[in-house]
């Protein structure tokens, strides 16, 4: 039973795949169409004169200015509402470096920052319940931006606070 449904279905494959077949004369008609098509605008052409466009030569010319804009003004800045745990006070603009839910967790990165050298603060949001560990304060917002970028190499996800 199982040989007779085997040799059934290899003999409605092999029909399926011979009756799909294209003719070869199908393709040859096809290219002596195209063939046709494309040999009939030649004979045309002389005939009518198509315009030529002129594009204009590049000129090259060294730089002998070099401008740096930066992008203080487009620097990401979170405003939150925070209350000081332990340290001397915030100015307009901090430097965030770490956020934890546990308060010794926070003490932990602050005494560690301090050890670098670093004022560390700690400031706790109370309407997401998370301490914050800031490592710098400043009053521009671009002195805060370029010691972030500095931070950014040691705490890859360090951020601005605005007060």
């Amino acid at each position: 039973m199982k040989k007779y449904f085997v040799l059934c279905a290899g003999l409605c494959a092999a029909m399926a795949f011979t009756s799909c077949k294209s003719s070869e004369s199908a393709y040859k008609k096809a290219y002596e169409k195209a063939k046709a098509q494309e040999t009939q605008p030649v004979q045309q052409a002389p005939a009518e004169e198509t315009p030529v466009n002129v594009v204009a030569p590049v000129e090259t010319k060294p730089a002998n200015e070099t401008r740096v804009v930066d992008n203080m003004d487009n620097v990401q800045v979170r405003q939150e509402s925070v209350s000081l745990i332990s340290g001397s006070g915030l100015k307009n603009f901090s430097v965030v470096v770490g956020s934890f839910s546990v308060r010794a967790n926070a003490e932990g990165l602050q005494a560690q920052l301090r050890d670098a050298g670093y004022d560390a603060q700690i400031v706790k949001n109370e309407a997401r319940n998370m301490y914050r560990v800031v490592s710098a304060t400043f009053d521009s917002k671009a002195e805060a931006a370029a010691s972030r970028n500095e931070f950014r190499s040691k705490y890859p996800d360090a951020w601005l606070l605005a007060k």
